[in-house]
């Protein structure tokens, strides 16, 4: 019987994002194909399509998955010391790069971004009108610095990541 909660399905549904996660490593999404990673997992292609519609089910799937990973990590998260929570956030990014590259990888529509953003924040600071705005430079301001900093291999300490945002966002 195949239970959506079963181990051995447990077991090829992670086996097929491994693999897809390993060659988004080298490939572009769309250069992606079932065939590929069947051949990488050595599942049959109808395990595939017990699992998944197509890659781009199996791609928005992961994102969610790596999007509730992100957030689970902010559950308990004090917006009002960022020091502390930018810290948290970037020492979690250094540890993790490949799943923050594959993560970005994933944003090929760009509306699904990390973002640490609390609009109770922007009320606690008085930033009045123009909240959507703001939250969206913030918010696309933090992906360019994690986008970056993951190219360039993590070289910089989280703290100096973390003092790098908290000097752009000076005055708040």
């Amino acid at each position: 019987m195949n239970v959506a909660n079963n181990k051995r399905r447990r077991e090829s549904q992670e086996k097929i994002e491994r693999a897809f996660v390993e060659l988004l490593q080298s490939r572009d999404l769309n250069k992606i194909t079932v065939s590929d990673i069947i051949k990488n997992t050595g599942l049959n292609r109808s395990t595939f399509y017990a699992n998944y519609i197509d890659i781009y089910d199996l791609a928005d799937r992961t994102r969610e998955k790596l999007e509730n990973d992100f957030s689970n990590l902010f559950a308990d998260y004090d917006y009002f010391n960022e020091r502390s929570g930018a810290l948290k956030m970037f020492t979690h990014i250094k540890e993790n790069q490949l799943f923050y590259k594959t993560y970005f990888k994933l944003c090929y529509d760009d509306k699904h971004l990390i973002s640490t953003y609390d609009p109770k924040r922007a009320e606690a600071e008085q930033i009045e009108g123009n909240l959507k705005y703001h939250i969206e430079f913030f918010r696309n301001g933090l992906n360019a610095i994690i986008k970056m900093w993951l190219a360039g291999g993590c070289k910089e300490s989280p703290e100096e990541i973390a003092q790098v945002l908290k000097q752009e966002y000076r005055g708040r």
